[in-house]
């Protein structure tokens, strides 16, 4: 569909003096130059507003053989960014869903989150009374822009809610997940993406392959931010502490993670037993390696 900025050329077969150039102007019309009365063009399509110029010229000539070209296109550019394989800018000459837009951008990328958030600069120029295209800001800020948050988790299942028309102009951002942190005593410390659809205690433990040998499961802290604490200060965030054994016997509830989320799994303390068999390991190498580097040595009697 036409409008305001849009360009058109019109020519008439075997009738040349009655081609022109015209520029849909601000109220959506263009001017002929064989009338004094303007033609409507805004939200027509090119065969509609031929079909308006071949009415008009019928008044001057017969069976009027019109061919309209657009010349220009007002369109404004439409993105899709952030974690997507190939990020895109693109003009629409046609309808197109989210999920088009996300394939023409390569897919998402494994940071990506579970979410999509769609932002619509201006309003559509087309859109009919009620046509729910002509979004409205959630907040009373008048510089916000309108958006709309997708599941990537629904648009994948074909859930048609979560597949929009996406108009020209449209700012497609598809979001990072948020990591939490697992270090201590785990075969794999790391920082683990949260995805759609969250991520337990166990769960993430298993995403490192698990607690080491020595780890102190009865007693994992998750350091939790506070709301509005900053994320790099451990002052600023309450402690949880669950027993990672009870969790695995289901005798506890296991707890679900949330965005900045620091895990520890400490050192379990060791016994005097066995402090006492480490010492006496430690200083038996340590007597066989004298030994066999040719170091001197005492017998005790």
């Amino acid at each position: 569909m036409l409008g305001p900025g849009d360009e058109v050329t019109v020519k008439v077969l075997g009738e040349e003096q009655f081609g022109f150039m015209a520029v849909v102007n601000e109220a959506g019309k263009i001017k002929l130059p064989f009338s004094t009365k303007p033609v409507i063009a805004q939200c027509r399509t090119e065969d509609e507003l031929t079909a308006d110029i071949t009415a008009g010229l019928s008044q001057y000539l017969k069976d009027p053989a019109v061919s309209l070209q657009l010349k220009k296109n007002s369109r404004p550019p439409t993105y899709i960014y952030g974690e997507v394989n190939s990020p895109q800018t693109l003009v629409l000459y046609r309808k197109a869903t989210l999920m088009e837009f996300i394939s023409w951008a390569g897919g998402v990328k494994e940071e990506a989150g579970g979410t999509v958030q769609v932002f619509r600069n201006t309003p559509p120029i087309c859109a009919d009374p009620g046509d729910d295209t002509n979004w409205k800001s959630q907040s009373s800020d008048p510089t916000d822009v309108p958006s709309r948050i997708y599941s990537i988790a629904n648009l994948k299942l074909g859930k048609e809610d979560s597949n929009p028309i996406i108009l020209p102009g449209d700012i497609i951002e598809v979001k990072r997940a948020v990591p939490v942190y697992i270090m201590g005593e785990v075969q794999a410390p790391q920082g683990i993406y949260l995805k759609e659809g969250g991520l337990s205690l166990s769960e993430a433990i298993a995403k490192v392959s698990g607690p080491r040998a020595e780890a102190k499961t009865k007693e994992i802290k998750v350091y939790r931010l506070k709301p509005n604490g900053d994320p790099n200060s451990i002052q600023e965030r309450e402690v949880i502490v669950a027993n990672y054994d009870l969790i695995k016997a289901g005798k506890q509830k296991d707890i679900m993670l949330k965005p900045q989320d620091i895990v520890e799994v400490g050192k379990a303390k060791e016994s005097t037993a066995l402090q006492i068999l480490k010492f006496a390991l430690g200083a038996g190498k340590a007597t066989v390696m004298a030994a066999s580097t040719g170091g001197g040595y005492r017998a005790v009697y």
